[in-house]
């Protein structure tokens, strides 16, 4: 087979993982609190990176230190979306942070390419036909998972301009990834864990039960999450991505939300409607036109 075929079977597998992703973590979201999900996942693929910081310059470490706290903020905002809707509408919500790029260089100045326009109106319609109900119907979640996607619009811009100024890319990445997971221990200790001097006779001992139950029972999850899906998956995508064009990885990557409708009717029993599948059909539309002739950037190493 040839290289550039594996690369591109590479890229399908990692569309494909990430699409199981969001099933993976709605799954959890009844019972640990999306700073939980956060920390195991980013620690446990933390671990097996470490090696990669191994004489990092600090150029690179400082550069994965702020690319890292704001895609804790994507993972929060999309965790927490998880929990107040479903998987498959949050994946297509969220899918939309391949426009943000583009409209950002809108407001800037540049001018409104016609893919661009396209883009935007298939992806709107979708959006409507995706959410309407009778009546159009948005709620909380569906605010918090069109937050992560302009907070993922945000990281990509940033991972743009960022790893053009390091020499090693994935001491770039590990430090990044380490950031959310130490961004999310914080994040626990100020708003979650118990610790104020009433709270740690009587709550403490009572939420660290609980969460230690929660861990137990979803340690596949969160095996598959950190393991599999953040840590082995960036490697692949590396691989993948070094042989095939950027237009063919961001082709492949607009798929992510179909992949993840797919999994969630077989792992959790969701479905979508008729309205539901035209809409996600639209969005997957517009995010291709989107990324037609331009280039995701290829080295924007974020796990879905």
């Amino acid at each position: 087979m040839p290289l550039h075929l594996r690369g591109v079977f590479a890229l399908l597998l990692v569309t494909l993982v990430w699409g199981t992703t969001f099933p993976a973590m709605k799954d959890m979201t009844g019972y640990l609190s999306a700073g939980w999900i956060v920390l195991c996942r980013f620690a446990l693929a933390s671990l097996l990176l470490l090696p990669f910081l191994w004489r990092a310059r600090w150029r690179d470490l400082r550069w994965g230190l702020l690319s890292g706290a704001l895609l804790f903020l994507c993972y929060v905002c999309q965790i927490a979306g998880l929990a107040l809707t479903s998987s498959n509408r949050n994946a297509f919500i969220t899918g939309l942070n391949v426009l943000v790029p583009p409209l950002l260089g809108v407001l800037l100045g540049a001018r409104l390419e016609r893919r661009i326009a396209v883009a935007l109106a298939l992806a709107v319609a979708g959006l409507f036909i995706l959410c309407w109900e009778g009546s159009f119907t948005w709620g909380l979640g569906d605010t918090l998972a069109l937050l992560c996607a302009l907070c993922f619009g945000l990281y990509i811009k940033l991972m743009e301009a960022t790893t053009r100024k390091v020499d090693q890319l994935m001491a770039l990445t590990a430090s990044q990834i380490l950031t959310v997971a130490v961004c999310a221990a914080l994040w626990l200790l100020a708003r979650e864990v118990p610790l104020d001097w009433a709270g740690r006779s009587q709550a403490l001992p009572d939420y660290l039960a609980h969460v230690g139950k929660g861990l137990r029972l979803y340690a596949p999850n969160l095996l598959y999450l950190g393991v599999v899906a953040t840590a082995a998956i960036i490697s692949l995508q590396t691989w993948g991505q070094s042989r095939s064009s950027a237009n063919e990885a961001a082709v492949i990557y607009a798929f992510e939300p179909g992949c993840a409708a797919i999994f969630a009717y077989f792992w959790l029993g969701e479905t979508l409607a008729w309205n539901g599948l035209l809409g996600a059909l639209l969005l997957i539309s517009g995010m291709i036109v989107s990324q037609w002739s331009t280039a995701r950037p290829a080295t924007a190493l974020a796990p879905e």
